[in-house]
């Protein structure tokens, strides 16, 4: 159990290391400088003890009319001074180049993760916190601020102080040489397995609570409107306070263990401390050390003293910031979704004629595919209508054109290029899309509806936005087109969200349209100057329109019925709602039904259709 932990932590050591060595390779001449410095700045410490020792010598054999002792003393104050000054000088280089290295190395790493996660698959954001994933990331990025410091100021010259704080030691005192180069090694020993094996359980326990907590946090303040509606905030409070609970349990434990360790840490140099410091009385009774020579085994060993303090911070900070990496890290190695291939090109569209040539496709892990040897051909500028049950496979067949999964087998073609092989920006940029529930950035309207074509002037905007009889309430805002929208749109109405997007795909102009019922959250008057504009915006381009309420399809080419994935029924509106137990024909009468018991209903009273 023990040997499968370190075997992960040793895992997870190599992942985070590689990880930050990578990046450290792109700015190769900043590391070496900064290691330099750093270096130089250890040495003027390394040599800090050796000249303190001969200053008090000097001091000890000569008094003030001594001329040879007051030019020795004199001689090893200036060399104190000097080296005091080159450390102070190479320090301020070394975080100069060590600011720009890793403030270049952070805008790198945010900038990878964010492109990836832009990239995972529609299933991975799905099934993922935004608020777990943005913490995941933002704490890896400080974590690499503080690993850098950690590796490259810290543990770096602390090693080069030990070594050479032994080999100057060992070269007047072997024995005291070795005392202290094993005696830090041991103390090292302790750090090293106490952090490792006794505080980064408990980190990496604590940080999994802390990505929760993130994730409920987000949850529950973007879904605000839900908790008020039901009058839920005092719900809420009690699931924040018992997510916290178990976080302030974890943390508190991982805590402890630190300062355990820290304890633990301060008791070893206190054992090191006297060994030394005892070794150098029996030298100094023996005849073999003098004041000078104890006052240099003294220094060594405060200044190394302080480095090995240190140390054990350092060493708590690295299994820290490993722990704080770990789920960067894997944001990084975790598979994209959809990849472009090396090869891939611009999709040109000419006319949208869209053809699925025996498609099979199945979802993830599910054993059954959803699509099996599926053929179907969607002629340029036809206006296409798919109905069916939840779950028979409509969603899905846009989701495959617009490429956001690939397929198992067959092709998917657009005016006879296959998807596959084009480049999925070019591609998604050819289709203009408006969802059932549109999503806004909080953001101006004006950019909102601009971000299909960025490069649309304003009088553009405002056409599009007249299209969509969505120029009205524009104008009313405060800000006009510079009215901030809100997170996902929320300070506007379901109807002028929907208003917008609609606009945004006018604007798009791309040949490809795809309608999610985007006329489902306006009101009478505004649904009818829409479906009139949209009609407008139909022609010459080809239209799939996801039907829920079968009214919106009456004047569409042709109606697709689909039913686990195969189209069962295909023609008109008339012929469909006239075949005897087809599934349009329930489908129509169903809704018929509801929309004549609901206009029944007393006032005040509403009945979903």
């Amino acid at each position: 159990m023990a040997f499968s932990f370190f075997a992960g932590r040793a895992t997870a050591f190599r992942s985070v290391l590689g990880f930050t060595f990578s990046h450290w390779r792109a700015q190769r001449l900043r590391a070496f400088a900064i290691a330099a410095t750093m270096g130089l700045a250890t040495l003027a410490d390394i040599l800090t003890p050796l000249y303190s020792g001969r200053l008090v010598d000097a001091i000890a054999k000569g008094g003030p009319t001594d001329e040879a002792a007051v030019s020795a003393a004199l001689s090893a104050f200036a060399i104190l001074v000097a080296l005091a000054l080159w450390a102070a000088v190479m320090r301020y280089v070394c975080f100069s180049v060590l600011v720009a290295f890793t403030i270049k190395m952070m805008r790198v790493v945010i900038g990878e993760a964010f492109a990836r996660v832009q990239r995972f698959s529609t299933d991975w954001h799905a099934s993922s916190f935004a608020g777990s994933t943005v913490r995941k990331v933002t704490r890896g990025v400080w974590a690499l601020d503080l690993l850098n410091d950690t590796l490259l100021i810290a543990l770096l010259p602390a090693a080069a102080m030990l070594i050479g704080t032994a080999a100057l030691l060992g070269w007047h005192w072997p024995v005291m040489g070795l005392v202290t180069g094993l005696g830090s090694l041991a103390y090292l020993g302790l750090t090293v397995t106490l952090s490792l094996g006794y505080v980064a359980p408990a980190a990496s326990l604590s940080n999994a609570w802390d990505t929760r907590l993130g994730g409920a946090l987000a949850d529950a303040i973007s879904c605000n409107s839900v908790v008020k509606a039901f009058g839920a905030e005092t719900r809420e409070d009690g699931r924040l306070a018992w997510i916290t609970e178990k976080w302030g349990r974890r943390t508190r434990r991982a805590w402890m263990r630190g300062t355990i360790n820290g304890t633990a840490q301060l008791f070893a140099l206190l054992a090191l401390r006297a060994l030394l410091i005892g070794l150098a009385l029996v030298l100094w009774t023996r005849g073999q050390a003098d004041a000078g020579d104890l006052a240099f085994v003294l220094t060594s060993f405060f200044i190394l003293q302080g480095y090995l303090r240190e140390m054990g911070m350092h060493i708590r900070n690295l299994q820290r910031s490993v722990n704080d990496m770990e789920e960067l890290v894997e944001l990084q190695r975790h598979p994209l979704g959809v990849l472009d291939r090396p090869a891939a090109k611009p999709l040109a569209v000419k006319g949208g004629e869209i053809v699925f040539d025996r498609v099979t496709f199945h979802y993830g892990a599910h054993a059954e595919p959803l699509y099996r040897d599926f053929s179907l051909k969607i002629a340029a500028g036809e206006r296409v209508g798919l109905v069916g049950h939840s779950g028979s496979g409509k969603t899905t067949f846009v989701k495959l054109v617009q490429r956001l999964y690939d397929v198992t087998g067959g092709r998917i073609l657009i005016d006879g290029e296959n998807i596959a092989d084009v480049e999925q920006a070019s591609l998604r940029g050819r289709i203009a899309i408006v969802q059932q529930e549109p999503i806004l950035f909080h953001r101006s309207l004006a950019e909102n509806i601009a971000y299909g074509r960025p490069s649309a002037t304003m009088d553009e905007v405002a056409e599009a936005a007249e299209l969509a009889s969505a120029h009205d309430f524009i104008a009313r805002m405060p800000n006009g087109y510079g009215t901030l929208v809100g997170e996902r749109g929320v300070k506007l109405s379901g109807g002028e969200r929907q208003r917008v997007a609609l606009a945004r795909a006018f604007l798009a102009d791309a040949p490809i349209l795809v309608l999610d019922e985007a006329t489902s959250s306006l009101d009478s008057e505004s649904e009818m100057l829409i479906q009139q504009a949209m009609e407008r915006l139909m022609v010459g381009r080809t239209t799939i329109v996801i039907a829920h309420r079968l009214s919106t399809v009456r004047a569409l080419d042709r109606l697709l019925v689909f039913d686990r994935g195969r189209v069962v029924e295909e023609g008109d509106h008339e012929p469909l709602a006239q075949r005897t137990g087809g599934i349009y024909r329930r489908l129509f009468e169903r809704q018929a039904m509801e929309l004549v018991k609901g206009l029944s209903q007393p006032s005040g009273i509403a009945v979903s259709a």
